[in-house]
C-alpha cells in the first residue's frame, strides 16, 4: 500500500466516524507539527495551541478535502497558515513559501520569513479588525462559559482557564487538576472547535476570520 493510499483509507475511516482513526491522526502528526511550529515561535504553550487548531482546521475542511492530495502537506498547509495568523497578532507580517526546502529535506518543508514594512493604512485596519475580533471572542467565550456554569462543568472550566489564561502547558494542567493529558487535549480541542462555531455563527466579513471562510 502506498502513502497515498493509507491517507485515503485514514480519511476514509475519519469520515465514517472512527474514534481510533482520528487517535492515530494525531499520533502520527502531532509531533512533527510540533516541532514545525516550535523551531519558529519558541513557546511550548503557544505552539501547542496552534497544533490544536491544525486538527480542528482540518477536521472543519474535512468535506472538501482532495483526497488525492497529501495528507501530510495538506496538514502541514494549514498549520503554516494558523502560524502566520498568530504571527500577525504578535505584530509580524510573515509570508508563507509552501515550497519545499530541498537542503534540509525535512518532513515540514515550509519556511516563514518576516517582512517588516507595513503601510499606516493596513496598521489602522489590523487596529479595526482586532477589536471586532476581540468583541467576536468576548461573545463565543461568554456564551462557552455560561452553558459550563449551568452544567456544572467546572472541571472543564478549570481546564480552560490553566491553559488560556495562566499559560500552562497541557501536561502541567494534567497534574494540577488529576486528569490525563489526553483528557486536556480533548478539552482543548472542543473548546476550540466550539468557539469556532460559535463565532462562525455571527455572520462575520470574512476578512475578520479568514480560516473560517476557508473551511
Amino acid at each position: 500500500m502506498t502513502q497515498l493510499d493509507a491517507d485515503q483509507l485514514l480519511v476514509q475511516r475519519i469520515r465514517s466516524g472512527e474514534a481510533s482513526a482520528w487517535e492515530e491522526l494525531i499520533a502520527r502528526y502531532e509531533g512533527r507539527l510540533l516541532a514545525f511550529v516550535d523551531t519558529r515561535i519558541r513557546n511550548t504553550a503557544t505552539s501547542e495551541d496552534i497544533v490544536q487548531e491544525t486538527f480542528v482546521g482540518f477536521l472543519n475542511s474535512l468535506p472538501n478535502y482532495d483526497s488525492n492530495r497529501s495528507l501530510e502537506s495538506y496538514l502541514f498547509s494549514i498549520c503554516a497558515y494558523k502560524l502566520t495568523d498568530v504571527l500577525r497578532r504578535e505584530g509580524r507580517r510573515p509570508a508563507i513559501s509552501l515550497t519545499q526546502n530541498s537542503d534540509r529535506g525535512s518532513s515540514a518543508p515550509w519556511q516563514i520569513a518576516s517582512v517588516h514594512a507595513r503601510p499606516a493604512s493596513a496598521i489602522v485596519r489590523s487596529g479595526e479588525r482586532k477589536q471586532i475580533e476581540e468583541e467576536a471572542l468576548v461573545i463565543a467565550l461568554r456564551e462557552q462559559v455560561e452553558k459550563w456554569k449551568s452544567k456544572g462543568d467546572w472541571q472543564k472550566l478549570k481546564c480552560i482557564e490553566l491553559l488560556f489564561v495562566s499559560g500552562q502547558s497541557n501536561k502541567e494542567v494534567a497534574d494540577l487538576l488529576g486528569i490525563t493529558e489526553q483528557q486536556v487535549a480533548n478539552f482543548k480541542f472542543d473548546f476550540l472547535a466550539r468557539t469556532k462555531s460559535l463565532i462562525g455563527r455571527q455572520n462575520l466579513n470574512e476578512e475578520i476570520f479568514p480560516e473560517l471562510a476557508e473551511n
